[in-house]
């Protein structure tokens, strides 16, 4: 019998949980006077973007280089979100 960590959990929401990560990440950046990002950015570039200021501003761990992947940067994402919610969130 194995136990995931809370690191290792994947949220049942992942992809509410994304879109919500990227909407604040970009309130995020954006009050931070750091970018302005275009509504023509795609959202792979936003998702690289807040991953990047997370980890700049010490918010993430970052990845290994030989981790470094879209997919992965997604992840952080939203576990960077889903830590901060309080328990009982309606994304929790």
């Amino acid at each position: 019998m194995s136990s995931k960590s809370a690191a290792n959990k994947k949220p049942k929401n992942e992809a509410k949980l994304l879109k919500e990560a990227i909407r604040i990440g970009i309130m995020y950046s954006e009050k931070r006077g750091v970018v302005a990002f275009d509504p023509n950015d795609s959202q792979d570039a936003k998702i690289e973007y807040i991953y990047r200021l997370l980890v700049h501003d010490k918010q993430v761990q970052p990845l290994a280089k030989a981790d470094l992947s879209l997919v992965k940067m997604k992840h952080k994402l939203v576990m960077w979100l889903y830590k901060q919610l309080p328990d009982g969130h309606a994304l929790k």
